[in-house]
């Protein structure tokens, strides 16, 4: 008997992992919020994640928060004749039936200073509340790697 329950709970392992990275609330659907493991001299990290609106309404991305810092922005990549930087943004609107990407060179959310930088090693997770105007607040969990996820492209824009 418990050989069978112990069986059953390493299926089902992998299956909660799975599931609790993505995130749904109303129509949208948050997938796979992930962040770099914060390099020993990095004063702030990004993180990124997609938002998929599934529904007939646009919404928009008012700002976020975490527990580890007291301070988190909305930024995104801009050119800038030829030089790519960086700019904080008010907000993110997330268009109805569409998605937006945050990914390295275009969306994301810069968590300034963080307080414990031991939660930002590799293998690791913090909370992160993403403040919708329409659908409220979803709290999602970062999941901290040394490398960005398989699939993911450097060079992913606004769809």
């Amino acid at each position: 008997m418990l050989k069978n329950v112990l069986m059953l709970a390493a299926l089902l392992l992998p299956a909660s992992f799975a599931s609790a990275h993505e995130y749904t609330k109303g129509d949208l659907h948050i997938a796979h919020p992930w962040s770099l493991q914060l390099p020993p001299n990095a004063p702030n990290v990004a993180a990124y994640f997609i938002i998929d609106n599934k529904g007939k309404q646009d919404d928009r991305l008012l700002s976020v928060d975490t527990p580890i810092s007291d301070r988190s922005e909305l930024h995104e990549h801009v050119m800038t004749g030829d030089v790519m930087r960086m700019q904080q943004v008010p907000n993110v609107a997330v268009p109805a039936d569409g998605k937006v990407v945050f990914s390295p060179s275009a969306y994301h959310v810069m968590i300034m200073q963080p307080k414990d930088r031991s939660l930002l090693s590799d293998g690791k997770r913090f909370p992160l509340t993403l403040h919708f105007e329409k659908a409220g607040d979803i709290t999602v969990e970062v999941a901290v790697q040394k490398q960005p996820p398989e699939g993911s492209d450097e060079h992913q824009h606004q769809h």
